[in-house]
């Protein structure tokens, strides 16, 4: 089989990772099986565009603890592919590398949370990125999913019509916003970075392996 054949429907899961924990891993693995995905690649960003970089550990420290996590899945892959480009990593970037490499007949499913969703027009060219893809909309305490048709109508196209019972909405240009249902887990990167600087346990909030990467490497000391 070619490469193109292998990736027909492939999941993208774009983030800072700092560090990956049991929430993001546990989306994926639920994401990957409710779309029957021949991948699901996590993609660290190695220059994320709405943060400062002294406020972000490396690029490779991120993308190896989350190697750590992924471990040898047969689904869930790690992608270093925002580490391999100059400056900024703007998921518009990415989609277009993407399209260019797996050709119009992958399809594209792009993972992220309603609060993301409803600050992608902060985005560099975010119009452009929903006639890339299908983009998979995970719930958020504390935010509403009935917020996100307006929004996509004034922000988006005005044009997005409605999917059948509920499921989302559909772009003019074919390509989907797909609200997908996993299981919540109140943990965050930020818990974690806090936990740790107070010398506290984070056993159980993430992977062994990355947990004992962290302590090895003295991460999350200070900042």
């Amino acid at each position: 089989m070619t490469r193109k054949a292998k990736l027909k429907r492939l999941g993208l899961f774009g983030g800072t990772f700092n560090p990956i924990h049991y929430g993001h891993l546990r989306t994926a693995e639920e994401t990957a099986e409710a779309l029957n995905l021949d991948q699901l690649w996590f993609i660290p960003a190695a220059h994320p565009p709405h943060k400062a970089p002294e406020a972000v550990t490396s690029f490779e420290v991120r993308l190896e603890m989350t190697r750590l996590a992924v471990g040898r899945h047969p689904v869930l892959k790690v992608s270093d592919l925002e580490g391999r480009r100059p400056g900024k990593s703007f998921t518009i970037d990415t989609l277009r590398h993407l399209r260019a490499r797996l050709g119009r007949e992958a399809e594209l499913y792009y993972i992220l949370g309603l609060d993301a969703i409803l600050e992608i027009h902060t985005w560099k060219d975010y119009r452009e990125l929903f006639t890339l893809c299908h983009f998979v909309v995970l719930d958020r305490p504390g935010y509403d999913r009935g917020h996100l048709q307006e929004f996509l109508r004034q922000e988006i196209h005005k044009d997005f019509q409605d999917l059948p019972q509920g499921g989302g909405y559909l772009h003019p240009s074919g390509y989907q916003v797909l609200f997908q249902h996993t299981t919540l887990m109140d943990i965050s990167a930020t818990q974690i970075r806090r936990l740790v600087r107070s010398g506290r346990s984070v056993r159980y909030l993430l992977p062994e392996p990355v947990r004992r990467y962290i302590l090895q490497n003295r991460l999350y000391l200070s900042g």
